[in-house]
């Protein structure tokens, strides 16, 4: 089982992620999905399924929150005039990438803006690439815009999940004209690396694809690599390419629904919510408030939380090693663990789990069958337990 060593005791018990408030019957997805449902033995289920963290977001977060409701008033917003300005000032600072402010606009969710991009520049019956496995918004939102999904598995190397060319090259059709790439990538936590973009730049440039790369993950890399925006390239398909960010996975506030499209050129931002056909809302004005505040203030309580994910996906590979059949391979970003389940004998590893009292992601849902999605963002002795659950699941 999972141990601690004295050099991770300290991350584990910082006061900012050593505990977590009550989320049962507080509308919470991830933990009131199981509310009806107990384990085999009648125990609650634990949720490590869907990716947002048990912690609380940052004070600087809060503090900004508790200012913006004391305004108290919460009329139709557009973007403040400091969003863009406090995005471009982050990903200049943390990624070294320099962004006009002038081509940055709000969207609520990254998911929307894979929407309203497919709607913009797509025409029905147009095929959206996407490789597998896969965020499940990117396998059903293309049918939903009355568009095409293909699909191209990457392939699983020793040490790493890389992009399969020849796949690409031989599934491509004269009708696919859009790239949603997912960088880094969940739910696989691969990061690509700037040959490998340049790789699928030549690619899109060559049949004329239009990228559109979801970053949502871009500031919770683990390895300590660097994150190579794709439209940070000096290349045309990245100077067309469109990039999805948003503070929601790395500062804990999905729920504010707030998210930043950065666009090739600021003449497209008057053709991007329209392009939802009058059924995207705005973003509402505590979103904005968060995100500046995430960006603006947030990075040293962000390197604190990545020295825990750090150390959680140490915990969890000394779980995977003592359980005949579980693999895995590191992720390098995200806090997403990724757990191959095919040659443990058992058909249904999500099944298992959950009458372990266990609530991962299944992998179904990712174009990965045979897989199980543990999210590791909890207070350490929650995912301990969590560990617990799967070593009771898989070792009988």
């Amino acid at each position: 089982m999972p141990h601690d060593d004295p050099a991770s005791a300290a991350v584990s018990t910082d006061p900012l992620f050593a505990s977590c408030p009550d989320r049962h019957s507080t509308g919470s997805e991830k933990w009131d999905h199981w509310a009806e449902k107990r384990a085999a033995d009648g125990r609650e289920i634990l949720p490590v399924w869907v990716a947002d963290m048990d912690f609380r977001a940052p004070p600087e977060v809060l503090e900004a929150l508790h200012a913006r409701v004391e305004h108290g008033v919460f009329g139709y917003t557009i973007d403040p005039p400091g969003f863009a300005p406090a995005l471009a000032d982050h990903l200049a600072r943390v990624h070294g990438w320099q962004i006009d402010p002038a081509c940055v606009v709000g969207t609520p969710g990254v998911v929307t803006g894979l929407a309203l991009a497919a709607r913009m520049l797509t025409k029905p019956d147009d095929e959206i690439l996407t490789f597998t496995p896969i965020y499940p918004p990117f396998l059903s939102l293309p049918q939903a815009a009355g568009r095409r999904s293909l699909r191209v598995a990457l392939a699983r190397r020793e040490h790493s999940w890389e992009v399969d060319f020849d796949a690409l090259e031989k599934a491509v059709t004269p009708k696919t004209t859009m790239l949603w790439l997912c960088h880094p990538q969940n739910p696989t936590g691969m990061v690509h690396t700037r040959e490998e973009l340049l790789r699928i730049a030549e690619f899109a440039a060559k049949h004329g694809i239009r990228v559109v790369s979801d970053e949502i993950w871009n500031d919770l890399i683990l390895d300590g690599s660097e994150h190579v925006p794709f439209a940070s390239l000096d290349h045309p398909a990245a100077r067309d390419a469109i990039t999805l960010v948003a503070p929601s996975k790395t500062w804990n506030v999905a729920g504010l629904d707030c998210a930043a499209a950065i666009l090739p050129e600021a003449g497209m931002k008057a053709r991007w919510r329209p392009s939802g056909g009058g059924l995207v809302p705005m973003v509402n004005p505590l979103g904005y408030a968060a995100a500046e505040a995430a960006w603006l203030h947030g990075d040293p309580w962000r390197r604190k939380l990545l020295g825990l994910l750090r150390h959680h996906m140490q915990l969890v590979g000394q779980t995977i090693e003592q359980i005949p059949g579980l693999s895995w391979i590191p992720p390098r970003a995200t806090y997403l663990a990724w757990i191959d389940c095919r040659e443990t004998g058992i058909a249904d590893p999500q099944a298992a789990c959950e009458a372990a009292g266990l609530g991962t992601s299944n992998g179904q849902g990712f174009a990965g069958p045979g897989f199980v999605r543990i999210n590791t963002a909890c207070p350490t002795p929650m995912l301990a337990e969590a560990l617990r659950r799967l070593h009771v699941a898989f070792v009988k």
